[in-house]
């Protein structure tokens, strides 16, 4: 095994290395775990994007990240923009669940200080939509989710 200790404190830190065989550790699975979970959300953008260009709007952004939270897509519409939170599940329902009233307002923020740079400011027309992404990879889109702005 080759993997590195490092002191800090009281506790010790194990760093995994590749072919170290950390993974078996509950903080190597977690890892594995989170870096699955990242590129299954990587491809559920993919998806998203390509319903929404089939429908005639422009990618625009991917993860944009404000100091109020993070827009996972945005996408063109003639002269609106549409800001997309993907959400990724088992189910479209489970999907659907994952969404809070926390980050709803997170994307909010995020939409302002993104719209900010936009050449109509705030007076730019938005739509919120939610994609729902279930485990066979199929795609339903909700929009204007959030309801007006």
């Amino acid at each position: 095994m080759t993997a590195r200790n490092s002191q800090v404190g009281s506790a010790r830190q194990s760093v995994a290395e590749p072919g170290d065989g950390l993974s078996a550790t509950p903080d190597g699975a977690r890892r594995r775990r989170g870096q699955q979970a990242f590129l299954s959300g990587l491809a559920a953008e993919d998806s998203v994007v390509r319903d929404y260009v089939r429908r005639g709007l422009i990618e625009e952004r991917r993860r944009f990240r404000g100091q109020q939270g993070e827009i996972d897509l945005v996408m063109r519409d003639g002269d609106a923009l549409v800001f997309v939170e993907v959400k990724k599940s088992a189910s479209f329902a489970r999907a659907a669940e994952s969404l809070s009233a926390r980050q709803m307002a997170r994307i909010y923020g995020a939409a302002e200080e993104y719209l900010a740079s936009a050449p109509a400011g705030l007076l730019t027309d938005v739509r919120f939509d939610v994609a729902l992404v279930d485990a066979a990879g199929a795609v339903r889109i909700v929009e204007n989710a959030f309801g007006d702005m």
